[in-house]
């Protein structure tokens, strides 16, 4: 399955961990498809690694970290005083605001491996 929202980094450590960062900013019209993709992403997971998310250190294959953060932005209309040698500025009428999540997933070499051809990541 292609992704759409999801554009993964790829890293990995010494010890062979293999993680995937990805990071969308969306308005809220393309919201419900990105939380989409995430599930479809981890349901995956969840479906062939069962009971196999957790550290390493605890016998787990893989994990994953999810954060999201809304933001309002509300544009500036700035203007230079030549005059009084100033900046002005005067809040605009705030934007529809937009929804960031980043998803980090890692996971060891097999996992990895199978997570790359699910989902087509280079």
């Amino acid at each position: 399955m292609p992704l759409r929202y999801l554009d993964f980094d790829f890293s990995e450590d010494a010890e062979g961990t293999g993680t995937f960062d990805a990071m969308a900013s969306v308005a809220p019209a393309q919201l419900p498809p990105l939380q989409a993709e995430i599930s479809t992403v981890l349901a995956w997971a969840h479906q062939h690694w069962p009971d196999a998310c957790g550290p390493s250190e605890e016998g787990g294959a893989w994990q994953y970290d999810l954060r999201g953060v809304q933001e309002v932005s509300t544009p500036l209309v700035l203007e230079f005083d030549e005059t009084a040698g100033q900046l002005r500025s005067v809040a605009g009428s705030p934007a529809p605001p937009r929804t960031t999540m980043t998803l980090t997933i890692s996971g060891n070499a097999d996992f990895c491996a199978a997570l790359r051809e699910a989902f087509g990541i280079e």
